[in-house]
């Protein structure tokens, strides 16, 4: 697994990480999803309160060995007390965050005051923003001018590329950290590809190819993946390997997949 500096920041994270929507949601046990992952060298785990007991069920799945893992999760609320609220949850839960997110920018200029000030305590190490919608692309570049944020996260693969020319050339020229969510959705998975490519390409899966076609983007330091089905992650995590493809590789890659 390579691990990639996370722009500017002390931290380094691994190339593929692991995100929690609709996978950790209910609080049900995680531990062995958790531990296959931690063996494939996936040991960035991303979570929000928008996402039901997820960040119960990661802490509930790293007793004991949170030293091993790094923690990203997100402020959701446009509300001061409740965005305190629910950073005391997270640090009771995990110690610190190194990874402090606003979701969706939802109150951002309330809550990134907050993120600053723990920052600042050290209970957080990095703040960011996130959002999923492309419409909402200019707000979050905007944010990123302000000079308040050490990295941003945002859905980016071969079929969704509005981040492509708008929003990572932003981040590379401000030295900001980039998380990649949703990277196997909106039907990328749909399209058939031709195994002689895959095969040459180094993988064995559609899923690993997006993977890899998205890490071989150098502005991305982390692609999140999403499983609570056994073997997933081990798969996921191979696509976390160099060597990295080349132009002519994501070009033919991304031609078969539209």
């Amino acid at each position: 697994m390579e691990d990639r500096r996370l722009g500017k920041t002390s931290l380094t994270v691994p190339v593929i990480g692991m995100g929690t929507w609709q996978t950790f949601d209910t609080g049900a046990d995680r531990l062995p999803i958790v531990d296959e992952a931690l063996r494939a060298g996936i040991r960035l785990f991303d979570s929000s309160p928008m996402y039901g007991r997820a960040e119960d069920a990661v802490a509930s799945a790293l007793a004991g060995r949170r030293s091993e893992a790094i923690i990203t999760t997100k402020i959701w609320t446009g509300s001061a007390s409740e965005g305190r609220a629910q950073a005391e949850h997270a640090l009771r839960l995990f110690g610190r965050v190194e990874i402090y997110q606003v979701h969706n920018l939802v109150g951002w200029r309330t809550q990134l005051q907050m993120l600053e000030q723990l920052k600042g305590e050290g209970k957080v190490v990095a703040v960011g923003a996130t959002h999923y919608l492309p419409s909402a692309f200019d707000e979050l570049c905007d944010v990123m001018r302000t000079g308040r944020l050490d990295m941003i996260q945002l859905p980016y693969n071969p079929r969704l590329r509005d981040a492509e020319h708008r929003v990572l050339p932003l981040a590379a020229e401000l030295g900001l950290g980039v998380l990649v969510h949703s990277p196997l959705r909106f039907g990328v998975l749909d399209q058939r590809v031709d195994r002689r490519l895959l095969t040459e390409l180094g993988v064995q899966t559609v899923a690993q190819a997006v993977l890899k076609w998205i890490a071989s983007d150098e502005r991305v330091s982390c692609v999140l993946t999403a499983s609570r089905t056994p073997g997933r992650p081990t798969g996921n995590g191979a696509a976390g390997d160099p060597p990295w493809f080349n132009r002519d590789q994501r070009k033919r890659l991304d031609h078969q997949l539209q």
